[in-house]
């Protein structure tokens, strides 16, 4: 049915079907729908990227710290558990000396417990016996007394823990069995003979905890952190060689032979608690003592090496300047290699290409003194030069030992495979 138009002009207006009406509308309401539809979908990708973004950070720091979460936890499990068989023996100061030596002796792996707990017994074994003995010896009723039995014994104990570390804690345990056994109602003896038995009982169970809860052998920890000197050396390297190029801050090559220096001895200390790992059997490793050796032998390299830095004359730079850099770039990817190849517990990457990059410098100094070019420089210049030579020399020993080094923990890990 026609519309009239609505200024009255009688103006006729084409008629609209109904289903093009309904198909516009249509149209319409599902390009709304479409849009909110999209527009939560957008919502929601954006809420799960927030979420993501949220996790990988959260994760990245789980992973980085994980080894000190862990020994947390083991801490925190060796303090409950002392706790509850003290309780549970009724022993006296609600176990006090139980929970404090489980907590003291927990260490970062299970050789380190094992350590502590050794020094600690014979510490407080050494102290006790000696303070029940001078307490039943030697009357001490008044202050003045006291006070000198007390000198008489934190002096010797003092002595022979400056002589022996296994003996640090026995002052501490002799001054505790003096003067808690009387407030306890117990003699010297019998106070001494409790304390010893609450010391063995604490590091038996941070022991116990350490191989059952969350447990770190030594081998492992020392794994990654022979993994992670290598890469800071494999970084490292090429900045140190670029000095004799250009000029280098001093404070930053300073900051790398401190931090692989504090590394290499943290390394050492691993080492030997892996190697007391083996009293309690916890399994057949490679021995890192050869790990160790290589790695501190590269950190004299980085000495020698730090300290003949200085930019050599142009003549000579210009020479040198390329095969600096390809040694610096070969003997990185080995070294990188390397401490990648110690994770997984696989082969050592070639070593020729460092080997080729270390005989082509050694062939230029050659060359050099052949045509008479050193001739001109000062004495110090040539003191460098040749230090720089000498240090690749021994160098290229070092990573042939790392080589070994890494070989013999994959080969190891392939023979207890195929067991």
């Amino acid at each position: 049915m026609a519309r009239e138009h609505p200024a009255g002009q009688g103006r006729r207006v084409k008629p609209v079907p109904a289903t093009e009406v309904n198909a516009s509308q249509w149209r319409s309401a599902h390009t709304h729908l479409c849009a909110g539809a999209m527009e939560r979908t957008t919502l929601s990708l954006d809420r799960g990227m927030d979420k993501l973004t949220f996790w990988k950070p959260l994760r990245e720091a789980v992973s980085a710290y994980r080894f000190q979460l862990r020994f947390s936890l083991r801490m925190t499990a060796a303090g409950l558990v002392a706790l509850l068989v003290a309780q549970s023996l009724a022993l006296p100061l609600h176990g006090l000396w139980v929970v404090l030596t489980a907590v003291v002796v927990t260490q970062m792996s299970v050789g380190g417990s094992l350590r502590a707990t050794i020094e600690y017994i014979i510490g407080t074994l050494g102290g006790a016996v000696y303070a029940g003995a001078i307490g039943v010896l030697v009357p001490h009723a008044g202050a003045i007394a006291q006070g000198g039995v007390l000198a008489l014994t934190i002096a010797p104990l003092a002595f022979a823990a400056a002589i022996n570390p296994n003996f640090r804690v026995a002052p501490f345990s002799a001054v505790l069995v003096l003067l808690l056994s009387g407030q306890l109602g117990e003699g010297p003896v019998e106070s001494a003979f409790t304390r010893f038995l609450e010391v063995a009982l604490g590091g038996a169970i941070a022991i116990v905890v350490s191989l059952l809860v969350f447990s770190q052998r030594a081998h492992g920890l020392g794994v990654e952190t022979g993994a992670q000197i290598l890469q800071r050396m494999a970084q490292g390297f090429p900045e140190l060689l670029a000095g004799f190029t250009q000029r280098l801050d001093a404070n930053k090559i300073r900051l790398l032979q401190d931090d692989l220096g504090r590394s290499v001895i943290g390394f050492q200390e691993i080492a030997a608690e892996a190697k007391r790992e083996r009293l309690v059997a916890v399994g057949s490793e490679p021995d890192p003592a050869p790990l160790s050796r290589t790695l501190l032998r590269l950190r004299h390299d980085f000495v020698i090496i730090g300290r003949a830095v200085t930019p050599f004359p142009s003549e000579i730079e210009q020479r040198l300047n390329p095969l600096l850099s390809r040694v610096g770039q070969d003997v990185s990817e080995f070294l990188g290699g390397s401490a990648a190849a110690l994770i997984r517990r696989s082969d050592p990457p070639s070593l020729q290409p460092a080997e080729t990059s270390l005989n082509a410098y050694g062939l230029a100094i050659n060359s050099l003194r052949n045509e008479g070019l050193t001739r001109a420089l000062s004495n110090s210049e040539v003191e460098r030069l040749f230090a720089l030579s000498f240090a690749f020399e021994q160098l290229h020993h070092d990573l042939i030992d790392l080589a070994r080094c890494v070989r013999e923990w994959a080969g190891r890990v392939g023979a207890k495979a195929r067991l």
